[in-house]
């Protein structure tokens, strides 16, 4: 069974042509986004304690994003690039939180559904960050990034099948990608994973 979908839309090369062009700004988004995932993870931890089967799951993914965290702030340091003095709120995330339903249910479906979408994306583009970045070390730090990404948008969908009818979650995902691809395409360009 297939536990994710393809994306709606294809990343632009005007957005991978932003990020090469200021990679430093790229690193302090990237580094957010890494603390703001495992945040994510806990979250569904905190407000959903009664959901034993992906407790664990939720722990090992918010353990792996902050690892992610400390490895992209070791290459800021090595780099001389300071964190951001404060975490802005992503204009993606905040768009795509919309599209979440109401009611504990079908809220507790959409917000896993949408993390997968969002993880689906960054492995989309840390994909597309290893192949413009020339050979080294940097790149394969995103070449196993993408990997992970990967993986954890699949955890996400296998999530929401532990509670939820299967053809229920594949037509809400494919309705939330859709508007994925109409938030992705309606945002500013700029160098930021999102």
């Amino acid at each position: 069974m297939k536990l994710s979908i393809d994306l709606a839309c294809e990343s632009s090369q005007e957005w991978i042509d932003a990020v090469m062009a200021d990679f430093d700004s790229f690193l302090q988004d990237h580094a957010d986004c890494e603390r703001k995932a495992s945040s994510m993870a806990m979250s569904f931890v905190a407000k959903f304690p009664d959901r034993l089967e992906i407790i664990p799951e939720l722990i090992e993914t918010a353990v792996e994003e902050l690892e992610h965290f400390r490895d992209v702030y070791a290459l800021m340091e090595s780099r001389g690039i300071a964190l951001k003095s404060e975490m802005g709120k992503d204009p993606y995330a905040q768009a795509l939180i919309k599209y979440a339903r109401h009611g504990r249910e079908d809220r507790f479906m959409d917000r896993l559904l949408l993390a997968s979408i969002i993880e689906c994306r960054g492995a989309e583009r840390f994909r597309m960050v290893a192949d413009a970045l020339p050979p080294g070390e940097v790149k394969q730090f995103y070449k196993r990034l993408w990997t992970s990404e990967a993986k954890h948008g699949n955890i996400f969908v296998k999530m929401a099948l532990n509670y939820f009818e299967k053809d229920a979650v594949y037509k809400r995902l494919h309705e939330l990608v859709d508007n994925e691809a109409e938030v992705l395409q309606g945002l500013e360009i700029r160098p930021a994973l999102h």
